[in-house]
Parts: structure tokens; C-alpha cells; sequence
């Protein structure tokens, strides 16, 4: 949480509890312990454009049509709990989107790795060319 320690998401956060599929038997179908965040990304003020374009791309498949980023927790069966979870994971996946990309730098393979695949093709060549010699 490197990047968003300074920045606190808290006021732009909606939460919402409804009925878990999780454990706690008879519990489940009593109590709400389900978390579900929601977080309208294009209204957050603490987000730059370029930082609200970046995870717009990168989380694309978790932001419903309303521009809102949605993340569940269910795995506790406190409601309290799951809701710590969901405010990590939430802090976890916008940390994770922001890390720039790092750069490919291209490399030359060894001498003997290309010896060894010229070495595996002429294995290849010749086994198919003794197959070839035989009829059926």
C-alpha cells in the first residue's frame, strides 16, 4: 500500500451487506455477513485522469457499466471481517494496476541453446526420413 498510504479512499466508498453463500450453516440464512464495495471510479477525487484511465483498462472486467468498481467479500462469517477484507483487496488491486509495466529488454539466445534445437531438428529430420523408407 506504498502508493495510496497517503490517500484515504474511506468518504468514497459504499458498502453494502446482503446474505452469504459462505460457512455458518444455519447462520447464512440469518445474517448478512456479504461485503460488497463499491467504488465510483470517474467521481473520485483523489484520482488523476491518467491514474482513472489506467485502471479503467486494467480492471475493466471488475467495473460494471456505471463506472463503478465492484469487489465482494464472503469468505468470514463476519460481516466486520469481510469488510476489512474487501477494503485490503480494494487498496491491493488499485496498487497493483498503478505499477508501471516494467520494460522487455530484448535478448540473443546462447550459442548453445541454438546449437541444441539444430541439434533436435536434425534428430527429428532423420527419424521422419526412416519412417519414410518403410511401407505398410
Amino acid at each position: 500500500m506504498e502508493i495510496f498510504s497517503k490517500r484515504d479512499f474511506a468518504s468514497e466508498l459504499v458498502f453494502q451487506a446482503t446474505r452469504s453463500s459462505g460457512p455458518g450453516g444455519q447462520n447464512v440464512n440469518k445474517v448478512s455477513s456479504k461485503v460488497e464495495l463499491r467504488f465510483s471510479l470517474w467521481r473520485s477525487a483523489l484520482l488523476d485522469e491518467q491514474e482513472m484511465a489506467i485502471i479503467a483498462e486494467k480492471l475493466a472486467n471488475k467495473i460494471n457499466k456505471e463506472g463503478e468498481l465492484v469487489l465482494v467479500a464472503q469468505t468470514d462469517r463476519s460481516q466486520l471481517k469481510n469488510k476489512e477484507k474487501v477494503i485490503e483487496k480494494f487498496y491491493h488491486f488499485l496498487e497493483k494496476a498503478l505499477i508501471p509495466p516494467k520494460k522487455r529488454y530484448k535478448t540473443k539466445p546462447t550459442k548453445a541453446s541454438v546449437e541444441k534445437r539444430l541439434e533436435s531438428k536434425r534428430v527429428k529430420s532423420t527419424i521422419k526420413s526412416i519412417r519414410k523408407g518403410f511401407e505398410l
